[in-house]
């Protein structure tokens, strides 16, 4: 019996564990896609007029749906892969756009909100855990400033895998859109996406 738990204990630590959320860190070696259904949740349900700047660009996937919307879609990342503008850091940026989508590293989003408030002319949308609406120092410096117009609850969950990686299984991370509207008035809104788009085929 001993044996056989033993052994058991050595399956569990040896398995291949499922990408529960996205780590992609500032040095820029873990890339995580946004998938395409996530991005088309947004646009479907979220409207925006005027040039779109995806600044975490990666391959990009999510530029590529954004410019279903019929809207110029400017691309730039920190890092060169293969895809926009390479070298451009969002954190550091002095470019100002009428509108800002992306899904920013996992360690960077509280700098990617504040840097957004100065640069963004009419709304930005980034995919974010839904846990960020948690945390005191979050509350002090961000929320009880500029809170978010409208947060977009998935009701179903996104897996973010590394690229070239076969898809398959669901995280357990609860995703939103938060989305920042220079012309709303009042307080946050929270919405809740419709099921359907994880088994939609957008490729």
């Amino acid at each position: 019996m001993k044996e056989n738990e033993g052994a058991m204990n050595q399956l569990f630590v040896t398995a291949p564990q499922p990408t529960l959320k996205r780590v992609a860190d500032l040095d820029g070696p873990d890339f995580y896609p946004t998938p395409a259904w996530a991005t088309y949740a947004l646009i479907d349900n979220e409207k925006f007029h005027g040039d779109i700047w995806e600044c975490a660009c990666g391959d990009g996937a999510m530029s590529s749906v954004l410019s279903r919307t019929g809207q110029n879609v400017e691309s730039s990342d920190l890092y060169d892969r293969g895809f926009g503008e390479p070298g451009i850091d969002f954190r550091e940026t002095n470019r100002t756009a009428t509108n800002i989508i992306t899904n920013p590293p996992f360690n960077a989003a509280e700098d990617f909100v504040h840097t957004a408030l100065k640069v963004a002319d009419k709304k930005f949308a980034l995919l974010l855990r839904l846990a960020f609406l948690e945390g005191a120092k979050r509350r002090s410096t961000i929320f009880s400033k500029a809170p978010p117009s409208r947060v977009w609850v998935f009701s179903e969950r996104i897996t973010f895998y590394p690229k070239g990686v076969k898809r398959k299984g669901s995280g357990t991370t609860a995703y939103a859109w938060f989305v920042w509207d220079k012309d709303h008035c009042g307080g946050t809104e929270l919405s809740w996406l419709p099921t359907g788009y994880k088994k939609m085929d957008f490729n």
